[in-house]
């Protein structure tokens, strides 16, 4: 039980960077999309830097908290941060990509790639900086699956999110 509080937290910016975008919703300035016609309108220039910075700020706050499980060493926590965001930022875009050449409309769902884009983005970051067994990859993507649903349907609930996945 406690390898997987471990490797959850290890997980936490990639969680946080992913959870970020949505609110630059509310962002009254310059937030164009990073290309339209191959990403959609919901991948916004503002929303990933948002996202990364998202992340570099939760690895500041595991630093300072100074508990790290004994996967990484949080004193690189803005190279960290850096990868974990960009990572989960990525992911995300490259799935909206082949959501675009797939014909698959933007903000409709496509699971599990939705739920998982961003999470095996920043494992494979984070096996650059730790070594992860496969149970604690298995563990990771299926209670990141199930996690993501519950969020994105209590954010669609709250009005963040335009639609429930």
């Amino acid at each position: 039980m406690l390898r997987l509080i471990e490797v959850l937290y290890l997980m936490l910016p990639v969680y946080a960077a992913n959870m970020a975008p949505p609110f630059v919703k509310f962002w009254p300035w310059w937030n164009r999309p990073i290309d339209r016609r191959r990403l959609g309108d919901h991948k916004t220039i503002v929303g990933f830097a948002f996202g990364i910075a998202v992340a570099v700020a939760t690895t500041a706050l595991q630093r300072t908290l100074a508990w790290s499980g004994g996967l990484v060493d949080y004193g690189q926590w803005l190279p960290l941060g850096l990868s974990c965001g960009f990572a989960a930022m990525a992911g995300d875009s490259l799935k909206s990509l082949f959501k675009r050449r797939l014909r698959i409309a933007p903000g409709s769902s496509w699971v599990p790639a939705d739920q998982l884009d961003f999470v095996v983005a920043g494992l494979i970051v984070l096996s650059l900086w730790t070594r992860l067994t496969w149970l604690d990859i298995s563990l990771v993507l299926g209670l990141s699956f199930v996690a993501d649903i519950a969020v994105n349907h209590f954010a669609f609930w709250l009005k963040i999110r335009d639609t429930p996945w």
